[in-house]
């Protein structure tokens, strides 16, 4: 028996978002989220209604002219599926205000709630103000006063959470404890000068405080943290005003960033321009020529102009031939080549050990899992589970780990796969026909695998078409030439007969559904691998038993006229391997054999073949899995039986160049039948599954 897998040394890339499933959802530990960018890349050929776009010191502003709703957003578009404001959180902004100070109020950005969620409110006749104020003459001079509360007209919306500035202070304005509205106060902070300045205001559970440029912060304990149950549905983020005339920004704002459930200070602090700090400014107001004057000096554009996007993701194209990325989480610089961003510098990671993160209970054994990432939800993982009365399960990454999402019937389920077709998300998932260990009829020689597909109105998948396949060990996705395929591996039909036909389904797009394209004979086929190498595409069958013997050849196929012909057949950065997880070694008489080497075979492309690159030690393995941490690359080994205990070690291979993959690693499993690594907002990860036990775990990989 083997399984096998693809590997290419190439970097590869997540993008994550962080959500939980309570009634009452928190927004933490998500990535910075840029307010200015979303209002102004709504339209990137022009500026939106009620902008203008200064020039200040050799700097682009923005400029607000008018509370129009083009510069008001939901909250929902950034705050992804949760209900409540980080009780944590830090905001970044860079602006420049003139000599003369505002006489009243200025608000810098507002959250508001909605009208028909204010109308829902016990609260609409009146608000009342619990003003906290912060002084700091001297250093280490620190006084705090709470004046009476007044009482205010009712506007049109009300405020949940703002920012404001007038003449020397600046005010932090929330909704609070019994819907009290409480401000903190920053005093002494001159930011009427004409001069450009980067604040970072960060809110802990303890204590707030205010850097300016970074240097030296100032800080306000407050009697009462700020409020853990800010609901904020419904709610708007409006830039440079509360959605109205009055309170409208009248400097220049560069940078606003919202950073959930995080300081950071550390991202942008020390700097070698503090008044400019970076973390996250619009691409719109990076691309200037800078003026000589204004510099002091003389230069022609071609030598001062500015093109490097600063933020977590930016796209690249022909357009942006010759762009600079700069990525301040990453702490890399990316160069745009047509429409790949290369390396120009980064602080790689590297792997120093792994710690146990989550024992993840599950309803029965586990054959297989699968992670994966649902646009507005987050990474997700779907768990194969063995026994047909729970069925399966789709968990769903959260801040303390994966939580239970969804059940979906299945019966004997053995994979999962997900793929994408355009904007639609499928998820593909093989019955056996029920428990693998009971013996079924002679008359049950066909099995079923369901596709669901991801409902974004219900938030859960439903089923979308059912095949008939025959206790299908795997599933394989892929696209060629625009068009979308699905490769099954049909193991056997009923007990004995295993020399049977797997199946290659095409998209058809009149029907709406996949329909069969392509038979290929397989002998008790385990694992499909697709694969691409320049203008070739490769499909890999992990034949793993014939009926009498395990010792079969697995095939590999080659994209030919709409067709996959037989390319060779082998015994079971941008180097390519093919690595074969090599189960037991069976024969008609004698004992098996579970201690046997699997091979990595590596692509010889002027010989046109894979040939022999290594062969490793593995007991009974059902699966590989690849990943990279900076330049490094890795390898790890399910382990799943030695012929007296399910109980192994499951090692770790990294790769080490003339030596090969050498081993670093060893993690204590129980019939481990399959390893997935994910990232979640800059941490690695690696799950397994247990075929023997009901129970998955997550392991977190410590780098430095």
């Amino acid at each position: 028996m083997s399984t096998l897998m693809f590997v290419q040394l190439l970097l590869l890339g997540l993008r994550v978002t962080d959500t939980t499933t309570d009634t009452q959802r928190q927004c933490a530990d998500m990535v910075p989220l840029d307010l200015l960018s979303s209002v102004l890349e709504r339209d990137t050929s022009k500026l939106v209604p009620g902008l203008q776009m200064k020039t200040a010191a050799g700097r682009r502003g923005i400029q607000i002219l008018s509370p129009e709703r083009s510069l008001s957003f939901p909250s929902r578009e950034l705050l992804l599926n949760c209900d409540l404001f980080p009780e944590e959180f830090s905001i970044v902004l860079t602006l420049k205000f003139g000599h003369i100070a505002p006489k009243g109020d200025e608000y810098i950005f507002s959250l508001t709630e909605s009208r028909k969620e204010r109308k829902q409110s016990r609260d609409e006749s009146e608000e009342n103000d619990d003003i906290v104020e912060m002084t700091k003459d001297k250093p280490g001079e620190e006084h705090q006063r709470e004046t009476k509360r007044m009482k205010k007209k009712k506007h049109s919306s009300r405020l949940l959470l703002g920012l404001k500035f007038s003449r020397k202070r600046l005010d932090l304005v929330f909704r609070g404890h019994r819907e009290v509205t409480e401000h903190w106060v920053f005093r002494g902070t001159r930011l009427a000068d004409d001069q450009w300045h980067t604040l970072i205001l960060v809110v802990g559970r303890h204590h707030t405080m205010l850097t300016m440029d970074c240097n030296t912060p100032l800080e306000i304990i407050p009697s009462r943290p700020f409020p853990s149950d800010l609901n904020i549905q419904g709610s708007r983020f409006n830039v440079g005003s509360r959605g109205r005339w009055k309170g409208l920004f009248s400097g220049l704002l560069r940078q606003l960033v919202l950073v959930p459930g995080s300081d950071a200070t550390h991202h942008i602090c020390p700097s070698t321009d503090p008044q400019l700090a970076v973390l996250s400014v619009p691409p719109l107001l990076l691309d200037l020529h800078v003026i000589g004057r204004e510099e002091g000096r003389h230069g022609t554009p071609s030598e001062t102009e500015k093109r490097v996007a600063v933020g977590l993701e930016r796209s690249c194209s022909e357009v942006h031939q010759g762009q600079l990325w700069f990525n301040p989480l990453r702490k890399g610089l990316y160069l745009c080549d047509r429409d790949v961003w290369v390396t120009v510098l980064e602080d790689h990671k590297r792997l120093d050990y792994m710690l146990e993160h989550q024992v993840l209970s599950t309803s029965s054994e586990t054959h297989d899992v699968e992670v994966f990432e649902v646009p507005s939800m987050g990474l997700m993982a779907a768990l194969a589970h063995r026994s047909t009365v729970s069925g399966s399960a789709v968990y769903l990454w959260t801040s303390s780990g994966f939580q239970l999402y969804q059940n979906i019937s299945t019966y004997g389920a053995l994979a999962w796969r997900h793929f994408n077709m355009g904007k639609k998300l499928f998820l593909v998932g093989s019955n056996s026909g029920g428990d693998p260990d009971r013996q079924m009829s002679k008359d049950s020689e066909v099995d079923s695998s369901v596709i669901y597909k991801w409902s974004k109105r219900r938030k859960k998948f439903v089923k979308f078409q059912t095949l008939q396949t025959h206790c299908a060990r795997d599933w394989e996705a892929f696209d060629i030439n625009r068009e979308t395929y699905l490769a099954v591996a049909n193991h056997r039909k009923g007990n004995n007969n295993h020399t049977i036909n797997s199946v290659i389904y095409k998209w058809d797009g009149s029907t709406k559904s996949f329909k069969a394209h392509q038979m290929l004979m397989t002998s008790g086929a385990y694992d499909w691998e697709f694969f691409t190498v320049g203008p070739y595409h490769f499909l890999v069958v992990a034949n793993a038993f014939d009926g009498v013997t395990t010792s079969v050849d697995s095939v590999i196929y080659v994209w030919v006229n709409g067709s996959f012909q037989v390319f060779q057949t082998i015994k079971i950065g941008s180097r390519v391997f093919l690595v074969v997880a090599n189960g037991h070694r069976l024969y008609s008489t004698g004992p098996s054999q579970y201690t046997i080497n699997s091979t990595i075979y590596e692509l010889d492309m002027i010989g046109q073949l894979f040939v022999r690159f290594q062969d490793i030690v593995t007991h009974s393995a059902v699966d590989w899995e690849f990943f990279s941490l900076g330049e490094e690359y890795f390898l790890v080994v399910a382990n799943s039986f030695n012929g007296e205990s399910y109980s192994l070690n499951s090692i770790l291979y990294r790769w080490q160049g003339y030596e090969g993959f050498v081993p670093i690693h060893w993690l204590p499993t129980i019939g481990c039948s399959d390893w997935e690594f994910f990232s979640s907002k800059g941490e690695s990860y690696l799950i397994y599954s247990s075929a023997k036990a009901p129970l998955s775990k997550v392991f977190k990989l410590k780098t430095y």
